[in-house]
């Protein structure tokens, strides 16, 4: 569990006092610090089912989560145990243990239906565990299911209530697994041995007939069978057949566990383990510890207020701080990987630009991981304009640290000619070529400095002309020359210094040249990563609309072979939606991404300019792309 304190024993994440459902600051704090992803299994059900046994077992432990040996409900809201995956390496395993559903002591049912709806918004495998049998008392009890249309909602438009939003649950609900404790039957079906799947299934089969209480038993059923697209089955024995054993579970020894509870204990334990997937939003967005922190504070927070959980609404709340970490982690990166790359001063601005270019490319790479539905490109653009002005202050500083170094050579290199123009050395008939042969070799010596960088050139344009008044009395003053040739000299000395300064016009001119096209490259590197990412959260997206199709599918084929053809009618106004938003996706493949890249590269395009002078119509840069 990567920066995470490891858990001894299991701490209480969700409180329920009075009624009210709190965040433990404690536990949320860890849960915030793992930064794996994370395998999220919660447990409901009645309470003293045994629950909590399951959960330890899971954990690897014989105690931990309360199990109570009395018949009041023992574990009160939610409480969470974070331990290292068994079998997947850099992934947490999340348990989640629940309040007892039922409790006659509770005054409000209403706190079971939002422990219930939690369990489901967090997790990504779900447990119910009830007692004996699957019967229809047992599918009554699972009222909590029937209520979530009412509990949560999937989008946030308010024409998306009801029948119609809850048609997208099967696109987030987790796995479903239904665990059957102290299950005495024969797993039998018409003289024929069935498995624990093939028994949860039958006992999803509809009731026929049109009167109220059929339809009302038959709620339940329906909605495990639309919402929980994967579902498994366990039964136990029961675990011994001593009573005073059974009160307290978590001392007995594994050897005085009946056999066959044992190895259904395991056969379970195994199948979590292979099983239970890495939690994910829409779109393939997988969620860590802090993620799913995140989400929880968002969600208890609604619940507080009255209001119902959105989830699209909970995940652009999150988008919004996961997407401003974004843009810290990746100017981080740039910089960490800058400081660590130049070498102060480097020999040229375009020395700098390659390395800016290579550690920006691995900047935004870092960005566009942990980033998601930044759909406005509004985070993307911050971190263009951070690392534009970033990479503007390691050219300034690379121009002062060459300014630094090549005055500070100058000035050593210049101590005996200017100790000879204190004392007069030049102020003698010859002088001036006497004069003229030491400036030549400060030059040749300075021309022979290594690593003198970017300013080197003009820092020695400046030196020769802070010269110039005095180089123009040594000439004027010195008798063994002609005043033609003092003429001649000035006019040498003159294109000398224009030839100088149009070399560094030139020199400062490619300089813009070489920023303009590494702005240049910056646009196209942005937009060819964020092309990228678009279209693999399309594919994603598609991906998972297939799959809901495909259940979809199967559950209109399974009503139709039950005899309920008006419910299998009412499923294919859900699969021709579904089917044509998959063709229209289909379809326009990558035609529907050229008006959002050319809508995001205007805006590049402000805040590159340079970009756009290199490429003429900047915007249309992107077109290539395509």
């Amino acid at each position: 569990m990567e920066s995470a304190v490891p858990m001894e024993a299991p701490i209480c994440l969700v409180e329920n006092k009075n009624g009210e459902l709190m965040v433990n600051q404690q536990a949320l704090q860890i849960l915030t610090s793992i930064t794996d992803p994370v395998m999220v299994v919660a447990i409901v059900g009645l309470y003293r089912t045994g629950k909590s046994y399951l959960m330890n077992r899971l954990a690897g432990k014989n105690a931990g989560f309360s199990l109570g040996s009395t018949v009041q409900s023992h574990t009160k809201g939610i409480w969470m145990w974070c331990v290292p995956h068994p079998r997947y390496l850099d992934h947490t395993l999340v348990l989640l243990d629940t309040e007892g559903l039922g409790d006659v002591e509770k005054g409000d049912s209403k706190n079971d239906s939002w422990i219930f709806a939690l369990a489901i918004l967090l997790s990504s495998t779900f447990v119910y565990n009830s007692m004996n049998t699957i019967n229809h008392q047992a599918l009554e009890q699972m009222q909590y299911v029937t209520e979530l249309t009412e509990l949560i909602k999937v989008k946030s438009s308010p024409n998306a209530v009801g029948e119609e939003d809850s048609a997208e649950f099967v696109g987030f609900f987790p796995d479903f697994v239904w665990t059957v404790r102290d299950f005495t039957l024969e797993l039998e079906l018409d003289g024929h041995a069935i498995t624990p799947d093939e028994y949860l299934e039958n006992a999803l089969k509809l009731s026929k007939g049109k009167n109220p209480k059929v339809a009302m038993a038959n709620l339940p059923r329906e909605c495990i069978r639309k919402f929980f697209p994967k579902r498994k089955c366990f039964t136990f024995d029961r675990p011994t057949n001593l009573k005073s054993f059974l009160s307290h579970l978590e001392d007995v020894h594994e050897s005085e566990l009946e056999p066959a509870f044992k190895d259904q204990a395991d056969n379970f334990c195994s199948y979590i383990f292979s099983n239970a997937k890495p939690k994910t939003l829409s779109g393939g967005i997988v969620v860590n510890g802090n993620r799913l922190g995140k989400l929880l504070e968002t969600y208890v927070k609604t619940i507080s207020s009255g209001d119902i959980p959105c989830l699209e609404n909970a995940v652009l709340a999150l988008a919004e701080t996961e997407n401003s970490a974004a843009v810290q982690k990746a100017t981080q990166h740039y910089v960490e990987q800058m400081v660590l790359k130049v070498d102060f001063p480097t020999e040229t601005l375009q020395d700098l630009l390659k390395l800016h270019t290579d550690c920006e490319k691995k900047a935004i790479s870092v960005f566009m991981k942990h980033s998601f539905k930044d759909d406005t490109q509004k985070f993307q653009k911050e971190l263009v304009q951070i690392l534009e002005s970033k990479k503007d202050d390691f050219i300034h500083q690379n121009e002062e640290e060459s300014t630094k170094k090549c005055q500070t050579k100058l000035e050593y290199l210049s101590q005996t000619l200017k100790e000879a123009i204190s004392q007069g050395t030049f102020s003698v008939p010859g002088g001036y070529q006497l004069y003229r042969k030491e400036r030549e070799k400060i030059k040749n010596n300075y021309h022979q400095v290594p690593k003198k960088g970017v300013k080197a050139d003009e820092v020695l344009q400046r030196f020769l002309q802070s010269l110039a008044m005095t180089e123009e009395s040594i000439l004027q003053t010195d008798q063994a020359l002609t005043e033609q040739e003092k003429v001649l000299e000035v006019e040498q000395v003159k294109r000398e210094a224009a030839e100088k300064e149009k070399k560094l016009l030139e020199q400062q001119q490619m300089e813009v040249q070489q920023k303009m096209e590494a702005q240049q490259r910056s646009y196209e590197e942005n937009m060819k990563q964020l092309k990228e990412k678009m279209e693999e959260e399309r594919i994603q997206i598609l991906r998972e609309q297939e799959n809901i199709l495909d259940h979809k599918l199967k559950e209109q084929k399974k009503l139709m072979e039950e005899g309920f053809c008006e419910n299998a009618e009412e499923m294919k106004r859900q699969i021709e939606d579904l089917q044509e938003k998959i063709e229209t996706a289909e379809s326009e493949k990558s035609s529907w991404l050229s008006p959002i890249l050319d809508t995001v590269g205007t805006a590049l395009m402000f805040m590159l300019p340079g970009a756009g002078k290199v490429v003429g119509l900047g915007i249309k840069a992107a077109s290539h792309l395509l």
